[in-house]
């Protein structure tokens, strides 16, 4: 199966079940709506249009494509699940632990998923032997897996950066006597951002998440301290310093966009303009009627807005000011891996979240949903 359309002069074709995406001349365009007639067929049509060596030449291609399955692929996945039938897998592994470090916040952000801070459970640190019994959790269902993440999120992490600390050497001791190995991030609104955290963070985190939506106005109508003054000023230097001393690389500055900013692109090209190379700003995830949350009636104006935002990105390229918009990131060559179309996100599989108490949930977006909770790393 493929999915194509022509835009701004190219057209784009892409292979569903590869997940390849190739851009192609007219002749070509046109040659795939007849695939999968015989050659000769094929040929015989288009020669009039296009003569005869063009079209051979075209049509060669195609084939080859096809041959090394990256047009019109066959989708194996249910013949995968036939072989290797989810139920038979036994225990699952533990790859990854978002530890919650701190349910409590220095902000109160309006779409707030977390009720600014404490999941609705109470507002509570963790403490350093639960983190520690975390990581002994991570190492002991992780089986044979070797490389291990721990991402530290809140609320806001840096309330608690000791116990950020002391995870973070513990878990390096203990990969010394298990062979394992860990990669750590972190996400903060960078409020307390000092030059300790950052000697930190650039020593031990593979990356790290810095939180901005994009302009002043957009970022202070949604993002604010509890008396209610907005943080761009404060933070914008401090996320600035942390990415140039980071070398541009390793991290990301996160925003979210919501019905109050649909023209959201102007965000991401202001976050560029500061000089961030690598920008994701994101959908509101929001309940209806909350007065912020994104509706149907929104998708055409934000598919202008991805559009418009490609445009400029492309050009920006062009001209030596490119930068990295995570979302843009995809692989023309193939998409994701079965096993990832299989099962989607590892959420209660190989992710879990872990709360100040120890408690385990799928994932960050289901903490505090009692019906939700897995267990404990007690």
């Amino acid at each position: 199966m493929i999915h194509k359309f022509s835009m701004h002069g190219a057209n784009i074709v892409l292979d569903v079940n590869s997940g390849a995406v190739h851009v192609v001349d007219d002749l070509a365009y046109e040659i795939l709506d007849e695939l999968e007639k015989p050659d000769e067929e094929i040929e015989e049509k288009f020669s009039v249009k296009y003569g005869r060596a063009e079209t051979s030449e075209a049509l060669s291609e195609l084939r080859k494509l096809q041959a090394a399955g990256l047009l019109m692929s066959e989708d194996i996945l249910e013949e995968y699940l036939a072989e290797n039938p989810i139920s038979s897998e036994g225990e699952p592994v533990v790859k990854a632990l978002c530890l919650h470090v701190a349910h409590d916040c220095n902000l109160r952000c309006r779409y707030c998923f977390a009720s600014t801070g404490d999941f609705g459970t109470g507002r509570s640190l963790m403490p350093v032997s639960v983190a520690k019994k975390a990581i002994d959790f991570l190492i002991e269902k992780s089986g044979p897996r070797r490389n291990l993440e721990v991402d530290f999120f809140g609320g806001e992490p840096l309330l608690n950066f000791d116990t950020v600390r002391e995870t973070v050497l513990y878990a390096l001791e203990r990969e010394k006597e298990t062979g394992k190995r860990f990669r750590f991030t972190l996400t903060t609104n960078a409020v307390l951002l000092n030059e300790e955290h950052k000697e930190f963070i650039n020593k031990y985190m593979g990356n790290v998440v810095l939180s901005l939506d994009g302009r002043p106005e957009t970022n202070d109508r949604m993002r604010f301290r509890a008396n209610g003054r907005g943080t761009y000023g404060d933070i914008v230097p401090k996320i600035k310093d942390m990415a140039e001393s980071r070398g541009q690389d390793n991290y990301y500055v996160r925003g979210t966009f919501t019905r109050e900013n649909l023209d959201f692109s102007k965000d991401v090209l202001h976050l560029a303009d500061l000089g961030f190379k690598q920008v994701s700003v994101e959908p509101v995830v929001a309940a209806k009627d909350s007065g912020f949350d994104l509706r149907h009636e929104d998708l055409p104006v934000l598919f202008r807005e991805y559009e418009d935002l490609a445009m400029e990105y492309v050009r920006r390229y062009r001209e030596g000011r490119g930068f990295n918009f995570f979302h843009f990131m995809i692989d023309l060559e193939q998409g994701p891996c079965l096993i990832k179309r299989m099962k989607g996100c590892g959420s209660g599989h190989e992710y879990l979240a872990v709360t100040p108490e120890g408690d385990l949930y799928p994932c960050h977006q289901f903490t505090g949903m009692e019906r939700f909770k897995l267990g404990n790393v007690n």
